[in-house]
């Protein structure tokens, strides 16, 4: 089974020291392989093949990657392929796989980075964050790409769910710092997932609930404004009914008239 661990960024613990002695898989930017401290740039022919089995949990079975990397040639021809890349990485010197007859496996203990990421928004989102989950991890917007430049199918929808499981991660970070009244990294964090995607109401409603704990109401319906006339703009349509509520609460009570009178 892979491990969770990680040798170079995203690092989401400052403070852990890497663990050399352990291969690693990147597949943010990537792919390459870090091994005994040094990055390994990955056969061209071999890419694929090693993020195929990075991202079907570490295990597959031989017919299926050969027939759906190399689908318009023969089985024959897709076996040698296959025979081929896992022959390139050996060459290369990356010791991250081992195959046999029927299965192809990720060694024990090889880290990957999405995986390090995926379980630092699971213990977010569970609850279950430990004080060094409360900060915002180091990533470039650019490194939160999965393979960039890839459209085969089964990486789209590994790059979008990814995608959604560290937009959900953030957000709940963000709701975790508001009720610790560490407003200042709640705000930054909630605009780290308004950058991912500006279009989404849930990143966009947190940060409004950040500046609304700190007290910036002005701030907060500028922030409204801004992405109610992007959404109007881009979509047609109006924000929601829970974010406009946000809103709606900062506003003055109107002066009645009676009131008017007693002054």
């Amino acid at each position: 089974m892979a491990s969770t661990q990680l040798s170079e960024p995203p690092r989401l613990d400052a403070g852990e020291p890497p663990q050399l002695d352990s291969p690693a898989i990147c597949l943010l930017g990537g792919p390459y392989v870090i091994q005994a401290g040094r990055r390994i740039a990955v056969p061209e022919g071999s890419k694929k093949l090693l993020a195929f089995v990075a991202l079907h949990d570490g295990r597959v079975d031989r017919r299926h990657v050969a027939g759906t990397l190399w689908p318009y040639v023969s089985d024959d021809r897709a076996s040698g392929n296959l025979r081929s890349a896992l022959w390139r990485l050996k060459g290369a010197g990356i010791g991250v796989l081992e195959a046999d007859k029927v299965f192809i496996a990720l060694r024990d203990q090889t880290s990957i980075d999405i995986y390090v990421l995926r379980d630092w928004a699971g213990r977010v989102i569970g609850g279950a964050a430990q004080s060094t989950d409360l900060v915002l991890p180091a990533w470039s917007l650019e490194a939160l790409d999965l393979l960039p430049g890839w459209y085969d199918d089964w990486v789209i929808f590994e790059r979008e769910r990814l995608r959604q499981r560290l937009l959900h991660g953030l957000e709940a970070l963000c709701c975790q710092l508001i009720r610790l009244e560490r407003y200042a990294e709640a705000v930054e964090v909630a605009m780290e997932a308004v950058d991912i995607d500006p279009l989404r109401e849930s990143a966009q409603r947190v940060l409004v609930e950040a500046h609304l704990a700190e007290g910036n109401v002005v701030e907060a319906r500028r922030i409204y404004k801004a992405y109610s006339a992007l959404v109007t703009q881009e979509l047609g349509v109006l924000p929601g009914s829970r974010i406009r509520g946000l809103i709606e609460r900062t506003e003055p009570a109107p002066v009645r008239a009676a009131d008017t009178y007693r002054r």
